[in-house]
């Protein structure tokens, strides 16, 4: 295959205000399936990485670096209002999670909304990035995930939407994809690859998870919501008794 001929994946990850580091790191899975990661790769034949795509990754915000969580940050490459990122440029968009107490001006929600809007683009949202798409009014009648501890918020602020983070940890809804909590963003961007053959064939996908040692939780969480608010609540309730007591508390040198 020339590099005329490979198929050319066009991925923003959109980060306009401080973002969970954990959840902007699945972005890498799509890096690690790219023509240019593979080749390097000594121990894989041409024959997979031939078949792999060509890959281009831009970071747009509204400033030129961005803070993430683990007191660090990361550098934009592109504006919302760069031409090159604007809705029809891109293939992809991740969502990876802010703060869900942000809020957001026109410029960043419409830029989201006309990305979201358009049927060959897909969005793929991360954990609290959920409020993101949300606010720029692309969950109306969709069934999305989201963080589980937030399902009722989710509701509460988004009418018309279906919550099913309790019991899935990704969801597909046309052409939004929303994942659960943080490393919930790695299951989602692997079926996202395993179900998008137009962009990642499947020995370039499973090559990769297997490298990542990603992609093989099962889709549906392992315990209820009930199980998981309980485990939730008995971590909290022996916190308070350990404060309490002082019993585990750090001692100062």
């Amino acid at each position: 295959m020339t590099t005329a001929t490979r198929t050319k994946v066009r991925i923003g990850v959109f980060v306009p205000s401080e973002v969970q580091l954990l959840d902007l790191a699945c972005v890498d899975f799509f890096a690690m399936m790219s023509h240019e990661y593979l080749v390097p790769l000594k121990m894989l034949p041409s024959s997979l990485t031939d078949l792999a795509p060509e890959i281009s990754i831009a970071y747009i915000g509204t400033a030129s670096t961005v803070p993430t969580t683990a007191t660090t940050k990361i550098s934009t490459t592109h504006l919302v209002s760069d031409p090159e990122v604007a809705p029809g440029r891109l293939d992809v968009v991740l969502v990876p999670g802010p703060d869900p107490f942000s809020s957001w001006g026109e410029d960043v929600k419409g830029w989201l909304r006309g990305h979201g809007g358009r049927e060959e683009t897909d969005v793929l949202c991360v954990c609290t990035g959920i409020f993101l798409v949300g606010d720029a009014g692309l969950l109306t009648g969709k069934t999305i995930c989201g963080p589980r501890g937030l399902q009722n918020k989710i509701r509460e602020r988004y009418e018309g939407v279906k919550t099913v983070g309790d019991r899935f940890r990704w969801v597909r809804d046309g052409n939004l994809w929303t994942s659960g909590g943080v490393t919930n963003g790695n299951d989602l961007v692997v079926a996202y690859a395993r179900q998008t053959p137009r962009f990642f064939p499947s020995p370039v996908v499973e090559i990769a998870a297997q490298l990542a040692d990603i992609g093989d939780r099962p889709r549906e969480l392992g315990t209820s919501q009930a199980v998981w608010g309980m485990g939730m609540a008995w971590q909290l309730l022996k916190a308070l008794v350990m404060r309490t007591t002082g019993v585990g508390k750090a001692k100062s040198t």
